[in-house]
């Protein structure tokens, strides 16, 4: 990315605007809600800067200014601004590879799919880059309400059952949700603190997103959540 942007590009002709919710919803029950062609250039590989770990919020003041929103400036996050979210949701932050949210028997069973306009990519939190998983524009796909079309990026958790041996099978479902839950909150927080606006959804077609995203059986879709700069 050239333009110290984690979005970037203008719409192509025909690209067409946001989706109202009963369409989605008449398209999910069809099984025809379908991502958009990208928007911009698509990179295979997007390194993250590294992050400043000082500085922010005091946490009492975060949590106070908590909340969620559901407006949002369709203007990019910088790629600074993304690298620092990403990191505070789900990235190392010991030399033994734990990360910023707990995990049962550190599995560490929770991907976290970034879902820009240029396309859909996986946080590999030990690298701290983003690796392209899908070249088309996901963002449509994650959600039912029509802010998601247009916001600059839509987070998806998914929970890898393969990883997940040592947990009993039955039990499996609940314990990534906690983690996954963790790990939103973590957005929420670090949302708080830089000013930006953030909502998380479980009202989403999860087969169209494991389809958009090429996920496998043992992987399973839990929640999305959208994140941007609050509109006005």
């Amino acid at each position: 990315m050239t333009d110290g942007s984690a979005l970037a590009g203008a719409a192509p002709r025909g690209y067409g605007p946001a989706m109202s919710t009963m369409t989605k919803l008449a398209l999910g029950v069809m099984g025809k809600l379908r991502p958009r062609p990208p928007r911009g250039d698509t990179a295979t590989t997007i390194p993250l800067p590294p992050v400043e770990k000082h500085g922010g919020l005091p946490l009492m003041e975060a949590l106070a200014r908590r909340r969620s929103d559901r407006e949002f400036a369709p203007e990019p996050l910088p790629t600074p601004v993304l690298s620092a979210l990403l990191w505070a949701a789900w990235g190392v932050n010991r030399p033994d590879g734990h990360r910023t949210a707990p995990t049962a028997i550190d599995c560490q069973e929770i991907d976290v799919y970034v879902a820009l306009p240029e396309g859909a990519y996986l946080y590999d939190a030990a690298a701290h880059a983003l690796h392209l998983v899908a070249a088309r524009d996901v963002r449509r796909v994650t959600g039912y309400q029509d802010f998601v079309d247009e916001a600059p990026l839509d987070l998806v958790y998914v929970a890898d059952h393969a990883r997940m041996q040592l947990v009993p099978a039955g039990q499996r479902e609940r314990y990534a949700s906690v983690a996954a839950g963790a790990i939103a909150q973590n957005v929420y927080l670090y949302a708080a603190s830089a000013g930006l606006a953030t909502v998380l959804r479980a009202w989403i077609d999860r087969d169209a997103i494991a389809d958009a995203l090429g996920l496998t059986h043992d992987q399973q879709v839990l929640l999305s959540q959208t994140v941007g700069r609050p509109r006005g």
